[in-house]
């Protein structure tokens, strides 16, 4: 069994990719897994994992430069066998670990080039600079590391050109925790999003369709707005007299709003980066028996239509998601039916165990 050690400057201690899935998993099947964090809440032991926290500092240029420093200090100290990387920003440590005789496999959580193109503040010609900056020092890197994992089979297919070693471990359901859909009896006329709240993700539009329902629908919120300002712009919007908006939940909490739902919305924006991802929050809509209520991107409508477990909109149509969520608030039968299909599917298909073995077969062959 290997000493793997998870690296992240970013992310909170509990993210269900890194450490709910993949920390545990590798921990359940043997090996000794410590996850440095930056996150300021202290050392940790939790089930089988140890955590190593080396101070959460204000700022993106601290995270970018200080926090790196210590995240390497801390993996050098680990003296693991293999590392994996799960912030783009940590390449240069995987770098350095290398040199030191260390495997080391990178986390490809996102399409980070196609994600600077996406950034409204760098502005286009800034955009296009970074982007092929870093796409140019991304496949330096990751032709030198030991492996790489993605998060969708679209960026797993990138990378292969890169490397040959590369597996795409996808963010599906833990069926455990959806293993009893709530009673449909028990539903509310509510629908819910679930996720970071901000304007690429479509809130603007959300409760703009929440003044045009004909039902008596409400639309709960499970999450946090990423902006203040675009917070109090939106609830000073009509329809927000028909949001329910609980702020950032935790995974029961949100489990009991899906409980409460005839839906699940994922109206996210069509700019590059959402395009081809797989959101895991639409999964888990199909794994707690709810429909979808998805943006009408090419790849969304094969699995949704597919599974005949939702419908697929324009997500700049308020009107158009509106009519979406009045038809299952009105039809709780269709809903009802629509809901099984996807956890079915969720069932055969899209949730974690499969996952699970990809990962473990890849650490193994690492």
């Amino acid at each position: 069994m290997a000493k793997i050690a998870h690296l992240t400057s970013a992310h909170p201690r509990h993210d269900t990719r890194i450490f709910v899935k993949q920390c545990r998993t590798l921990a359940e099947h043997g090996h000794e897994v410590h996850l440095v964090v930056a996150d300021g809440a202290g050392a940790a032991r939790d089930d089988g994992v140890r955590i190593i926290d080396v101070g959460r500092l204000p700022g993106r240029v601290n995270r970018m430069l200080r926090t790196t420093t210590r995240v390497l200090a801390a993996a050098r100290a680990l003296d693991a066998d293999i590392y994996q990387l799960h912030d783009p920003e940590l390449i240069p440590i995987g770098l350095r670990l290398k040199q030191l005789g260390k495997k080391v496999v990178f986390d490809a959580h996102e399409d980070v080039p196609a994600q600077l193109l996406a950034k409204p503040y760098l502005g286009q010609l800034s955009g296009r600079v970074l982007s092929h900056s870093f796409g140019a020092y991304e496949r330096y890197a990751c032709r030198r590391f030991d492996g790489i994992i993605a998060a969708t089979p679209f960026i797993r297919d990138k990378f292969l050109r890169i490397n040959r070693a590369t597996v795409d471990v996808n963010n599906f359901p833990l069926l455990h925790e959806f293993d009893a859909p709530a009673a449909w009896s028990g539903k509310a006329a509510e629908v819910c999003y679930v996720g970071g709240i901000s304007a690429i993700r479509g809130i603007r539009e959300l409760v703009r369709a929440c003044a045009l329902l004909r039902s008596p629908a409400r639309l709960a919120l499970a999450g946090a707005f990423a902006e203040p300002a675009l917070e109090r712009e939106v609830t000073a919007y009509p329809g927000w007299q028909r949001v329910v908006a609980h702020g950032h939940l935790d995974r029961a909490g949100v489990r009991r709003v899906m409980g409460r739902a005839v839906a699940g919305l994922v109206t996210l924006h069509p700019v590059v980066n959402y395009l081809d991802a797989l959101p895991v929050k639409m999964f888990e809509y199909m794994a707690a028996g709810i429909p979808v209520i998805a943006s009408r991107f090419p790849l969304w409508r094969e699995i949704v239509e597919g599974a005949a477990c939702g419908v697929c909109v324009d997500p700049g149509d308020p009107a158009a998601i509106a009519a979406a969520i009045d038809h299952f608030v009105l039809h709780p039968e269709l809903a009802m039916r629509m809901g099984e299909n996807g956890r079915r599917a969720v069932l055969d298909r899209y949730n974690w165990q499969p996952e699970s073995r990809k990962l473990v077969d890849f650490y193994a062959h690492i």
